[in-house]
């Protein structure tokens, strides 16, 4: 019995990183809607929306806002719709739907170094606002240190105390923001607000709505690390609604009109000078809460290409401790202030992801079949592709797409593109061989051997 018990333990820790989340994982929809909650309702998230209403009217910006969150909400429920139907991380689900296997542990690789990253550079930010807070009498690698292991313990723990950490502070956050408007909005005509000229240099309608797109496709197209735990696709639904709309358009509107009542884009200034330490400690939870949903992405799909490289399947939560501790290391030597760039880069390499994946996996649904026979047995199908180039072909498209067209948001162009060159070049190929295009050259699933 207490074998048992270790080997659930065990399971509970990994949250089912390598496989199916069975039934009996599942968990209801408010457990993933703090999750989801948590992330979007985060500092950069609101500093974006600042910026965003300091370079245009009020009418302008909530314009920009809501059409950015509409298309985040459209990419985030078609990948997290997916997820859920077949319990499978992004990294994993990619096997099946358009990549392969060597495709998934690019795709993992991009997200690993991407997650760690920016849990890095949130860390940094965090560190350096307990530093400030303290006047210089906590350095910038202890300050690194204590914030960066509290989220690599929550991480670690799972996606309950993810979800946990995320519904005790989004309430704290969402008063603060209230009070916050009240505060700076008691003193200011609402009307002479929202007509009232861009305080900054003018932004366009198109460039606004990229920022609020690109800031968060990351978490859209990672949405099956979190919607795998979804019961139904209605649940995922529901849950990037209310997220987005609560979170992206609703925290985005509060910093838009702070912007403009304070005529400053700088509203964590602002909101320490109305609440202090109070404010203060407020956001520097909110750091804390996006970046353990970093650190968490980062873990699943390190153990993706981790097994794809070596065939080992390694403990999610070891990895979780490790890539935090990287990420700490990157705090604490400030390496992260040379790769802003690279970073951004990044930014543009993950949105075509979801162009392929959405494609194979509603239109073109060539591995929908196998999944759905292996789901019934909570297992994977015996196969997978090694690797489709199609699919890479398709990315690098919608990257170079996404890199050089300066018209329009460039994730969604990029998204777009790579959808249509994937779905147009699998037809063809069909077509000219007078037979669907289902595998290139298949391989075990590494499970199946285990």
């Amino acid at each position: 019995m207490k074998a048992k018990q270790r080997d659930e333990t065990a399971v509970l820790a990994d949250d089912f990183a390598l496989e199916r989340v069975p039934p009996a994982g599942r968990t209801p929809m408010l457990e993933i809607l703090w999750v989801e909650l948590g992330i979007v309702t985060a500092m950069s998230e609101f500093v974006v929306a600042s910026a965003l209403g300091y370079g245009m009217t009020f009418w302008r910006a909530l314009l920009a806002t809501l059409v950015g969150t509409l298309l985040l909400l459209l990419v985030s429920v078609l990948v997290g719709v997916a997820g859920s139907n077949e319990g499978l991380p992004t990294g994993l689900l990619a096997r099946w739907s358009g990549f392969g296997r060597y495709g998934s542990m690019l795709i993992s690789f991009i997200v690993v170094i991407g997650c760690t990253a920016w849990f890095g550079v949130q860390n940094s930010i965090c560190a350096e606002a307990i530093v400030r807070a303290t006047h210089f009498h906590v350095g910038m690698a202890l300050a690194s240190f204590l914030s960066g292991s509290i989220v690599i313990l929550i991480a670690s723990l799972g996606i309950h105390w993810v979800s946990k950490t995320a519904s005790f502070v989004v309430p704290l956050f969402t008063v603060l923001v209230i009070y916050g408007c009240y505060r700076v909005l008691s003193s200011s005509s609402l009307s002479n607000i929202v007509l009232a000229p861009a305080p900054g240099p003018s932004l366009t309608l198109a460039t606004g709505a990229s920022m609020v797109v690109g800031g968060a496709m990351l978490g859209a197209i990672v949405a099956p690390d979190f919607t795998r735990f979804c019961r139904t696709g209605k649940d995922v639904l529901w849950v990037m609604l209310i997220s987005l709309i609560v979170g992206q358009f609703g925290l985005g509107t509060a910093a838009i009109l702070l912007s403009h009542a304070a005529r400053t884009q700088d509203v964590i200034a602002i909101i320490f000078g109305v609440a202090g330490w109070l404010g203060l400690a407020i956001v520097v939870l909110a750091t804390l809460k996006l970046n353990d949903a970093n650190l968490y992405s980062a873990s699943l799909h390190a153990a993706n290409a981790i097994e794809i490289v070596f065939g080992h399947k390694m403990n999610r939560g070891i990895l979780t401790i490790i890539l935090g501790s990287v990420g700490i290391l990157f705090s604490v030597f400030g390496i992260l202030q040379h790769i802003v760039g690279f970073l951004l880069i990044l930014g543009v390499a993950v949105p075509p992801i979801g162009g392929v994946l959405i494609v194979d996996y509603f239109l073109l649904a060539r591995d929908r079949q196998s999944l759905a026979v292996t789901r019934a047995s909570n297992s994977l199908p015996p196969s997978s592709e090694s690797v489709n180039p199609v699919a890479l072909l398709a990315w690098l498209a919608g990257f170079l797409v996404g890199e050089s067209l300066h018209i329009g948001v460039a994730s969604v162009n990029s998204i777009i593109a790579a959808g249509i060159v994937y779905y147009t070049v699998m037809k063809t190929m069909a077509i000219l061989s007078k037979r669907p295009i289902k595998y290139f050259r298949t391989v075990p699933t590494i499970s199946s051997q285990s």
